[in-house]
């Protein structure tokens, strides 16, 4: 199974690259990851939020294969415990699934469209987060699945 993070735009500070790309070659060694960055839109003083999230599905439909299984990252999703988390990426293995891509909205979210074709998400927390902050916070997270699923100590529970 090849597992991808989609992102829309960049991240803006290298700090963050720094750590998730530790991360992404601590994830595959279990597992073949990559994080691949949409464009963002560009907006002005008078962008539209809901013209916005429409030009990014726009990109997000053209980059996500019909064989994917996506899920995506969104307040509105399910939370997960860690090893609850894990035992979701197990299955996923388990079920054969040969494409895994999780989904970073831009700053408004996601829109009506990619939510309909895309009905499942996950939250990483009930607080908001920088776009920045969450790519990192979920690559730590799909790290840890790993490391619960193969029994390394990191998880220490």
């Amino acid at each position: 199974m090849k597992i991808t993070l989609l992102c829309i735009g960049k991240n803006k500070d290298s700090c963050w690259l720094d750590v998730m790309e530790n991360y992404s070659k601590r994830i595959n060694q279990y597992q073949q990851f990559s994080i691949d960055y949409l464009p963002d839109v560009k907006t002005g003083k008078k962008s539209i939020p809901e013209q916005i999230k429409k030009e990014e599905a726009k990109k997000i439909l053209s980059k996500v294969k019909k064989e994917d299984t996506v899920i995506l990252l969104d307040e509105k999703g399910k939370a997960f415990t860690s090893s609850a988390f894990a035992i979701t990426i197990e299955q996923q293995q388990n079920q054969s699934i040969k494409s895994l891509v999780f989904i970073v909205g831009g700053a408004y979210g996601f829109s009506e469209e990619i939510y309909a074709a895309y009905p499942t998400k996950m939250r990483l927390s009930d607080m908001t987060f920088s776009h920045q902050m969450i790519r990192l916070f979920f690559c730590e997270q799909l790290y840890r699945a790993f490391t619960i699923i193969h029994n390394h100590p990191y998880h220490n529970s």
